[in-house]
């Protein structure tokens, strides 16, 4: 597949009504939208400024940054420049580990340290962990990952993701003179469907989530549930150039409307109390 900017264009001008977060219902036009692999970043190692790094991608490529662009980010890059490294040798696995690991043919190593970020187990079975994190985000290993990573490390979240996609979003907006969005990125599974899909982590400079409640549908029925998680499309679909084993970490998306109030990523996570699977 050749991963250069993909472009979404309707083929003809759709008129469209919607309100994101809470702000006011309007009419708008839906433009193309672009995404733009920033290609030639270099590996990301512990204290690297990521705004320099990715400034001179998109110079090096001459993409001119506009007001709206969104910057969307692997989590993994952003884990790297903070630290959230570790060498799988310094873990001492716990008897629960050894033992589980045993079962499955697993490094005892990386099952203590995925108990270790977990928060809260919601399930373990069949070679299989599905976990809490500490950042409320609900999912395989607990985010402990050793892809991408050099041999003998897993590669841990960031720790305050929304912090770090603000520290982002206010040094891109400083270096290019426009306001831009910023979302941290991360692969998740999906229990009613088969495949992964990217989601956002960290979320600043854009609405989170698209609300439509309460809006009319096209026949005129009032919608009551469609709360449309808009962070997670756009991180979904960054991924489109930027694959697995690409290495583009890094993605501009062009012409979404991100118009409406902040939020963050941590607006995406599901209260407990409204989880059915658990």
């Amino acid at each position: 597949m050749d991963r250069a900017a993909v472009e979404f264009q309707p083929e003809s001008r759709i008129k469209s009504r919607f309100a994101i977060s809470t702000s006011k219902e309007f009419r708008t036009t839906i433009p193309s939208i672009r995404i733009i692999p920033l290609r030639g970043l270099p590996e990301v190692v512990p204290g690297d400024e990521l705004v320099r790094l990715l400034v001179a991608a998109t110079r090096r490529q001459r993409v001119r940054v506009g007001k709206g662009d969104i910057f969307v980010v692997t989590h993994k890059i952003v884990s790297k420049a903070e630290g959230q490294i570790l060498h799988l040798d310094s873990i001492k696995p716990s008897n629960k580990a050894a033992r589980w690991a045993g079962k499955y043919n697993k490094d005892p190593r990386l099952i203590e340290l995925v108990l270790r970020e977990a928060s809260g187990i919601v399930l373990m079975k069949r070679g299989v962990i599905v976990a809490e994190t500490r950042h409320g985000f609900v999912c395989a290993n607990a985010g402990v990952d050793v892809s991408n990573s050099p041999d003998g490390t897993a590669v841990l979240l960031p720790k305050n993701p929304d912090r770090s996609a603000r520290k982002l979003h206010d040094g891109l907006t400083r270096a290019f003179g426009v306001r831009v969005g910023t979302v941290i990125s991360d692969t998740f599974g999906r229990p009613w469907r088969e495949g992964l899909v990217n989601v956002a982590l960290g979320v600043a400079g854009i609405a989170s989530l698209l609300d439509y409640r309460g809006k009319p549908d096209a026949n005129g029925k009032t919608l009551n549930a469609t709360l449309i998680a808009v962070a997670d499309e756009l991180a979904s679909a960054a991924e489109l150039v930027m694959g697995k084993s690409e290495r583009v970490p890094a993605t501009i998306i062009r012409g979404y409307l991100a118009n409406g109030n902040f939020q963050s990523g941590a607006d995406l996570i599901r209260p407990r109390e409204k989880d059915l699977f658990r």
